[in-house]
């Protein structure tokens, strides 16, 4: 096959990069097109507060035609080497036709600007952080991706490994259903935990614009504090999580935003959001006008929602308010008219969150995702 590998920049060709993607997802049931303009927010160099401490280039590749073949993004993470004292840099992005050789020559072209920069090790997939879309689906495609989860092709791990790379870490999406954590078992646990610490947990408060932000600060150090044990953990910066915050809050119930207190010292947080993939699968343009229909005239369809983070406190950790928050969480999205929960995702190494929903709130392992890793020479 006779193609070529090239460097874009312009916003011309960003659009195309972006809506490339969905070139390699026809007539697949599961693929939700992603919001062109949320895409865009992602790669915005000028715009995203990310790229105040990151680097990125981007890479296509045509064939003789010009018909787009593949794509991958090389990404630089100052915060991260600073944080891990590594010199790894990370591919993101990636989409290609099933041809090890395409595969091959875009991961090349990411490696080399990588290397030439001084890295020795190349992650990913990172989209481009590890606050942001991670990882590569390798268990779990008989579903379509919740909010902010990737979701890719199959043979995308034959061509990922076929171009050299092996296993990082694995990351876990778990599904939890309302029977698992309602037991007189569980609700005698909880009920324990509540009293032994005097739990109270609250909503984050959306209906006045300086409680809100004021919440958003607490949210933000539990974050950047509950974390950091965590492999490839790098703490958001303040433009970051605020620039997170003004997109969530769209989207956001505020009945699943939830903040646990002990004693009236904050103690941890769990935030939920409602699965609008399931309303965005239906609007195959990638548009916003479009998008906005499908959710008003769908969302109360909507059967799962994810639990996207929810983090304890140092001092608070092995104290079970986990399990509270889970709890919260699932009882309340129960109530909203929600029948499933994605809590994702989940570290393989992360003892404490593995063990609190196997073993409290009976969740199963449903989707396996995978950040690979290669290096340099």
């Amino acid at each position: 096959m006779n193609f070529e590998i090239k460097e874009i920049s312009s916003k011309r060709d960003k659009i195309r990069f972006i809506k490339s993607q969905a070139l390699f997802y026809e007539n697949d049931p599961n693929f939700v097109p992603p919001l062109i303009s949320d895409r865009y927010k992602l790669i915005d160099t000028e715009k995203n507060p990310f790229y105040k401490h990151s680097e990125l280039k981007l890479f296509m590749a045509y064939d003789n035609s010009g018909t787009i073949l593949g794509r991958i993004a090389g990404i630089i993470n100052y915060n991260h080497n600073k944080t891990h004292n590594d010199k790894a840099g990370f591919f993101g992005f990636f989409e290609s036709v099933y041809h090890l050789d395409v595969a091959k020559k875009l991961f090349e072209a990411v490696e080399n600007w990588l290397y030439k920069k001084g890295f020795d090790t190349v992650l990913g997939p990172e989209n481009p952080s590890m606050n942001d879309e991670v990882g590569l689906l390798i268990d779990g495609f008989d579903s379509p991706p919740v909010i902010m989860m990737p979701y890719n092709p199959k043979y995308y791990i034959h061509l990922i490994e076929g171009s050299g790379y092996t296993k990082a870490k694995d990351l876990y999406a778990y599904l939890l259903e309302p029977h698992t954590f309602t037991s007189e078992k569980m609700l005698r646990l909880l009920d324990l935990i509540r009293q032994r610490y005097q739990v109270t947990i609250r909503e984050v408060d959306f209906s006045n614009k300086k409680n809100f932000w004021r919440d958003v600060e607490i949210l933000k150090d539990i974050y950047n504090s509950a974390w950091v044990p965590n492999w490839g953990f790098v703490k958001w910066t303040d433009e970051e999580f605020n620039y997170i915050a003004k997109d969530l809050k769209l989207i956001a119930e505020p009945k699943l935003a939830l903040i646990a207190e002990v004693k009236g010292k904050v103690a941890g947080f769990g935030l939920a959001l409602p699965n609008i993939n399931e309303c965005l699968i239906y609007n195959k343009s990638g548009s916003t006008l479009g998008a906005l229909y499908h959710i008003l005239t769908k969302k109360k369809k909507v059967q799962f929602v994810r639990i996207i983070a929810l983090g304890v406190k140092p001092e608070f950790q092995k104290s079970g308010i986990d399990s509270v928050l889970y709890y919260e969480l699932g009882t309340r999205g129960v109530q909203l008219g929600y029948r499933f929960g994605e809590a994702s995702w989940v570290l393989e190494d992360n003892e404490m969150m593995n063990k609190g929903l196997t073993s409290t709130m009976q969740a199963k392992v449903y989707k396996t995702y995978r950040i690979y890793q290669k290096k340099l020479s």
